[in-house]
């Protein structure tokens, strides 16, 4: 999966804090956030562009990822997911916390890796194809 551009994806290895209480709707990261700064929100999926999340897929660089098996995080907003990936040739399975960020922007943890994405939805209107 590349986040922002390369494989670099290792499975979420999150202990404690975690609660199997009714778990929030993926739904709820549902937007479209640009991998960097100067990024066009209407190119999702490429390196230049945006990722989104709809539907609970996450559509990224030549990946897309089925957002499975939700546990919310304790006292925050957030979800634990399993990551049904395939991109690239290949299949891969992993786990990514999706967090909500303060400014409505989306944290990406995946293992060793944290993403903070701005929304492109706050940035104005919606490009054609989004």
């Amino acid at each position: 999966m590349t986040l922002p551009y390369a494989r670099t994806v290792g499975a979420a290895a999150l202990a404690g804090g975690l609660c199997a209480a009714a778990p929030l709707a993926a739904g709820q990261f549902d937007g479209t956030y640009k991998l960097t700064p100067d990024a066009d929100c209407g190119l999702i999926g490429r390196e230049d562009g945006a990722l989104r999340v709809k539907s609970g897929v996450l559509t990224g660089v030549e990946t897309e990822c089925r957002m499975t098996n939700p546990v919310n995080v304790r006292d925050m907003q957030g979800v634990l997911f399993d990551m049904q990936c395939s991109g690239e040739g290949s299949q891969w399975s992993e786990r990514a916390l999706f967090l909500r960020a303060a400014d409505g922007g989306l944290i990406l943890v995946w293992d060793g890796f944290a993403f903070a994405y701005d929304s492109c939805d706050a940035t104005g209107p919606a490009k054609p194809g989004e």
